[in-house]
């Protein structure tokens, strides 16, 4: 696995050049939370479809 330093340089490469600074932090915030979710997953912190849409409907 890339150290994150690494992830995230090839991702901002990855960009078109035209890119702004409020585009860039939309694909870091949208990364974050992609490897928040997969530590929750990792961690067993997650819950079912029907869980959530138990919680959702409270």
């Amino acid at each position: 696995m890339k150290p994150i330093k690494e992830d995230l340089i090839s991702l901002i490469r990855k960009m078109p050049d035209n890119a702004t600074i409020e585009d860039i932090m939309e694909q870091l915030y949208v990364k974050q939370k992609i490897l928040e979710g997969q530590k929750q997953l990792k961690t067993g912190d997650s819950c079912t479809h029907e869980e959530a849409k138990e919680i959702l409907s409270k």
